[in-house]
């Protein structure tokens, strides 16, 4: 945990830059019966009976000290979706960074084997040089601020029903270049002696004798 929250403290440098990284979610709902029109006086009516049309992954990239975010909308959530993510982050998002400080869960995706699987040894070694992974402690994952991008991502994008991977992928890019216009950032306030301070009983018990 404290590995994480080091990195979290650490001042902003665009050749280090600290990115959190996560996975999410959004099954596809269709309409059987069209919701009616909205009118004056009368709230639109939406049928509660709907059809699913599978589900969309989405890639979520956050660097809270800059206030950026970039979303990678897939299908699937295979360890190929994840290792060209990754490629797209190294080459396209940060080509300038010397190394990228990488947060992100303990899912079995999200290794360097991925990478491996995926691509050939010589590019798979090369996307791991550039990047600095820090893992979340297992049942810790809320240590990911990419779990709070996401949740706003959700309530203000994602919080109704949406039939295709197409409008899915519009509507969060729509919202994406909004929320990198305004530079919101993410202000981490759980520091390494607040977790000492409030988790004492998660810490090993010293006796000096």
């Amino acid at each position: 945990m404290e590995d994480v929250l080091s990195i979290y403290e650490s001042p902003y440098d665009p050749r280090f830059p600290v990115v959190c990284m996560d996975e999410a979610s959004k099954q596809l709902i269709g309409e059987v019966t069209c919701p009616t029109r909205l009118e004056i006086g009368k709230p639109r009516r939406q049928d509660y009976e709907y059809v699913r049309n599978g589900t969309s992954n989405q890639f979520m990239f956050v660097e809270p000290l800059r206030g950026w975010r970039h979303v990678i909308v897939t299908a699937r959530r295979t360890m190929q979706d994840w290792a060209r993510s990754i490629r797209e982050l190294v080459d396209v998002q940060f080509p300038d960074a010397e190394k990228i400080r990488l947060v992100l869960d303990n899912l079995n995706t999200h290794t360097g084997a991925s990478l491996y699987a995926t691509f050939s040894p010589a590019e798979a070694k090369r996307i791991l040089d550039r990047l600095d992974l820090h893992y979340t402690p297992k049942h810790a994952s809320w240590l990911n601020m990419a779990e709070i991008e996401i949740g706003i991502m959700n309530r203000q994008c994602l919080n109704r029903r949406i039939d295709d991977i197409a409008i899915t992928t519009r509507e969060i890019a729509a919202w994406e270049s909004h929320r990198n216009a305004l530079e919101a950032k993410i202000h981490w306030t759980f520091t390494i002696e607040t977790a000492r301070r409030k988790m004492a009983q998660t810490y090993p018990s010293i006796e000096v004798g």
